[in-house]
């Protein structure tokens, strides 16, 4: 099922490499994506994605795995 998330997964990191985001507007932006709680932990199951508080909030960053996975995907990272 993995190589069928790719796509969507890859859209994910994308988005999260422009800039972090916090964990609520991530949820938010893809609550009407579906299947969206899978591609989320399909990119935290890859590593792709870390959540981490800054400040006493929620964030999302794409990790360095991440990244690497953009870069074999041929996207550009801004």
């Amino acid at each position: 099922m993995s190589d069928e998330l790719d796509p969507l997964v890859r859209d994910l990191v994308e988005w999260l490499a422009k800039e972090p985001r916090s964990y609520r507007e991530v949820m938010e932006a893809w609550r009407t994506s579906c299947p969206r709680l899978t591609v989320w932990e399909e990119a935290l199951d890859r590593d792709f994605l870390e959540r981490r508080v800054v400040e006493g909030q929620a964030f999302v960053f794409v990790t360095d795995r991440g990244e690497t996975f953009l870069r074999a995907s041929r996207r550009v990272i801004p």
